[in-house]
């Protein structure tokens, strides 16, 4: 199987998005997935405080584990990387710098995503081994903040940009050189149906492919 990151790293390329579908339930997750996929988003994040997530990230992997990267958002403790990686997750998001966790995840072979808001917890998260970096939330970061940060961090190391985004709110930050972004609220809410969260996916897609 491609390693993890290559797996994150090619289907970035092709798509800089991640679809945080908080609050999905096992017996949904399946056809949200398909949408998403088919929409073009090829990276899924179910967060572990969703009902049953390990069971949703373990369907999710086995239908879609050859196209798509699955793993596990707000994740908070090392034990929880362990369950993530054992359900088929190959990404560990958190909403912060943990460096246990972050050390577990690069341990064994997933891609660490975690929170960070500011410059010295990029660097901590970056010392511990993070593959990626989320800045977090996004409603109280401009894009002034994100091209000042940009500026410092290493350029080789994704820079994604998480909360309260819509396609007409991407532009300014990819231009502030912002890398990619999670999309949550606008992209899929509990109970919406498979064909709403596909609509809304293309919205997103469509938006990154004209940046």
């Amino acid at each position: 199987m491609t390693s993890s990151l290559a797996a994150f790293t090619t289907q970035f390329a092709a798509c800089p998005l991640i679809a945080i579908i908080r609050g999905v339930t096992p017996g949904e997750v399946e056809a949200v997935g398909d949408a998403l996929v088919e929409a073009g988003i090829r990276i899924i994040e179910v967060p572990l405080n969703s009902a049953d997530p390990l069971v949703s990230i373990e369907r999710l992997a086995q239908r879609l584990g050859d196209v798509a990267l699955i793993g596990a958002g707000t994740v908070l403790t090392v034990d929880q990387v362990t369950q993530v990686a054992d359900a088929g997750g190959r990404i560990i998001v958190s909403p912060c710098v943990n460096p246990q966790v972050i050390a577990a995840t690069a341990a064994a072979g997933l891609v660490s995503a975690p929170g960070y808001f500011t410059p010295s917890e990029a660097f901590v998260a970056l010392d511990a081994g993070a593959h990626v970096l989320k800045l977090f939330p996004a409603e109280a970061a401009s894009p002034t903040l994100v091209k000042a940060q940009r500026a410092v961090l290493p350029r080789d190391i994704p820079l994604v940009v998480v909360g309260g985004i819509t396609p007409d709110a991407m532009s300014p930050y990819v231009a502030a050189g912002a890398d990619g972004f999670g999309l949550g609220g606008a992209l899929y809410r509990p109970g919406q149906s498979s064909a709403e969260v596909a609509v809304q996916a293309r919205a997103f897609v469509a938006a990154i492919r004209a940046r």
